[in-house]
């Protein structure tokens, strides 16, 4: 008897979303990175119970026609690339076509979506990556996807979430390096009924710094601007006075991409080698 055999849609998928969605973090990265990839300037992030309960993303993005929506939600389909070659020029800040199916395959799924050239939006119903009711929607233009009762269908991944605090922090990390590596996008997250942070979206980087860590900080920050041949280097760097004891605050970005990068990191330190005392940053 063969030993290998095809598996169901509904494994593959799960499995899928096993490699794109650790936590509730991961959901509203994803989302949230396709509303900027849908040249979104006001994105709304609504998250309650760390994110077990509810991740709403909403955006004033393009939007989707019905077709492009249920499309959407299968695997391997994007609008970002159309052949191997379209991999060496990536611009956007995704391109597998994997979130919205791997999040629906593991969640109480909805996407609300219209384009500004339509007078009706389309609605997408899915429990568990199956669709169980779609049709016509009265909605403002552009996208909102609310995911419900995360890993409700994989028990085994909600024991390893942490609690509601542990996860509303890795969120609210994830949309600052977000909102930060985009200005010129107004973010609003809430917390339940709670405004967490507001930026203005106005372009001007200081004002979303000042928005997202504080009028002290940014009293103490002194502009960089550096450019060569290669590369340009542009961003703030922080007086003595507001160093701290550990490295939460340092931010990097490559092509308005976060990034976690040790040389970076090294290059920091160094610059700073002596006017911090061991264990500052």
């Amino acid at each position: 008897m063969a030993r290998i055999r095809l598996l169901d849609e509904r494994t593959a998928n799960q499995i899928a979303a096993g490699e794109v969605v650790e936590r509730p973090a991961s959901v509203v990265k994803e989302l949230v990175e396709n509303a900027l990839d849908a040249q979104a300037k006001r994105i709304v992030v609504e998250v309650s119970g760390g994110g077990r309960e509810l991740v709403r993303v909403t955006d004033d993005g393009i939007g989707m026609v019905p077709e492009d929506a249920r499309l959407a939600l299968q695997r391997h389909a994007t609008s970002k690339i159309r052949t191997a070659e379209d991999l060496n020029a990536i611009t956007t800040l995704g391109f597998r076509g994997e979130a919205l199916p791997s999040i629906a395959a593991v969640s109480q799924f909805e996407l609300i979506t219209r384009p500004h050239d339509q007078l009706a939006g389309y609605r997408i119903l899915a429990e568990g990556g199956q669709i169980v009711a779609e049709g016509e929607h009265g909605c403002p233009a552009g996208t909102r996807v609310t995911v419900r009762d995360l890993f409700f269908n994989v028990p085994a991944r909600l024991k390893y979430l942490k609690t509601n605090a542990t996860e509303m922090a890795q969120i609210g990390d994830i949309l600052t390096r977000l909102a930060l590596a985009n200005p010129g996008v107004a973010f609003r997250f809430h917390s339940g009924p709670a405004q967490v942070f507001a930026t203005p979206g106005t372009g001007d980087l200081m004002g979303a710094v000042t928005a997202l860590l504080g009028r002290e900080v940014g009293k103490e920050l002194i502009p960089v601007d550096y450019r060569n041949d290669a590369a340009q280097v542009r961003g703030f760097v922080g007086r003595p006075a507001i160093a701290r004891a550990g490295r939460t605050h340092q931010y990097f970005f490559v092509n308005r991409r976060a990034v976690r990068t040790i040389a970076a990191r090294y290059a920091l330190e160094e610059a700073y080698a002596h006017l911090l005392p061991g264990g500052r940053y």
